[in-house]
């Protein structure tokens, strides 16, 4: 079956010690001992989590990754074969190279912090892509150029490139990001010149508000102390969302977290045109503007919500649903996504979700 989407970029494994008892302060206690909770683990990564989730509602996803010759490169692809033994027939096996990892610290009443190890990706380029696969599908999505060195490199001449060789085969793109840390290669990269040069090549570009941020406003971040939604209003988004689809981009957004989501589509119609080939129709995202609140959900933990929210987007997007079901269904993945402790096990099947939002899903 030709695939509707290919996933590509990111996978790596998450390990996910229980900390729930854990206050944050006693995460870093020299000298100190404290118990905690079992370890799970899972994949995590854009490959992982916004790929499954896009299995598991149904839309029929090839996953490129790569990962190395070891035990933890053996633990992704079997975690993903539990998916279905067909997924992990494209992730790459590199001899030599280590597999990526994430150790998730989520203490007490507190947001995940990530340890992460990128190994193989750093030498991650489009030469890793399948052009033929790519060809065929509707829809490719990349997340995190941020963490590919060889892509952000030379103020994205790479990212461009492979960007524009996707174009070429027909397929829409798409685009998802991670936080920097700002001290690292990525961090002191210049995303603001990145994005002028990329954006044009992206069809679909929806960043969480911190990572868009940190890469275009990042006086407004260290102002509000790192935690801007309490800050944030309709003008503001509205702005940022101008200056994305200035710079060349089709559709933009802003995952917000506690606050939901936000799109906008461009005004020009010619640069819509990209949503004919995933069953849309481009009038009806011309000037949209869309804000949909958060579900109500019990939160056991937040790793891969905004993974989780780009694949509701993206499969609501490719069964032709307008711009307001579109940021439902990102917020309805996403809010099942966080009544589990990883990235993948909370989301639910298309059917199950659309039954959770026709029975009056309450919103925050």
């Amino acid at each position: 079956m030709a695939a509707d989407i290919v996933v590509a970029g990111h996978i790596a494994l998450d390990i996910l010690p229980d900390m729930s008892a854990l206050q944050a302060a006693q995460v870093i206690s020299p000298g100190k001992v404290f118990e905690i909770g079992a370890i799970s683990y899972s994949t995590g990564g854009a490959v992982s989590n916004t790929g499954l989730a896009l299995h598991k509602l149904g839309m029929a996803v090839e996953l490129l990754a790569a990962v190395g010759d070891d035990w933890v490169g053996a633990a992704i692809v079997d975690y993903v074969r539990g998916f279905g033994e067909r997924l992990g027939e494209r992730i790459q096996v590199v001899p030599g190279a280590a597999s990526p990892y994430t150790i998730v610290i989520e203490p007490q009443n507190h947001d995940r912090t990530l340890l992460t190890n990128t190994g193989v990706y750093d030498n991650y380029s489009q030469d890793n892509l399948d052009f033929a696969l790519i060809a065929g599908c509707k829809l490719f999505h990349l997340g995190y150029p941020t963490l590919l060195p060889r892509l952000y490199a030379d103020n994205g001449a790479s990212f461009q490139r492979l960007l524009l060789a996707v174009k070429a085969t027909g397929a829409a793109t798409s685009i998802d990001m991670s936080l920097p840390p700002p001290e690292s290669a990525s961090g002191r990269a210049d995303w603001r010149a990145i994005l002028r040069r990329c954006l044009p090549a992206i069809d679909i570009f929806v960043p969480s508000i911190e990572e868009i941020l940190f890469m275009l406003r990042r006086d407004d971040l260290q102002r509000w102390g790192g935690n801007p939604l309490a800050q944030l209003n309709g003008e503001y988004l509205d702005g940022l969302a101008a200056e994305l689809l200035a710079a060349g981009a089709g559709i933009v957004g802003f995952k917000l977290g506690e606050r939901g989501l936000y799109l906008r589509g461009a005004d020009d119609l010619a640069r819509l045109d990209f949503l004919q080939a995933l069953g849309q129709s481009p009038a009806s995202w011309q000037g949209a503007r869309q804000w949909q609140p958060a579900f109500q959900v019990d939160v056991l933990g937040t790793t891969g919500a905004g993974d989780a929210a780009y694949a509701g987007l993206l499969a609501a997007l490719l069964r032709g649903l307008p711009p307001a079901q579109c940021a439902r269904w990102a917020c309805a993945v996403a809010a099942c996504n966080i009544e589990a402790a990883d990235a993948t096990t909370g989301v639910r099947s298309w059917a199950e979700t659309e039954a959770r939002l026709a029975a009056g899903w309450a919103t925050r």
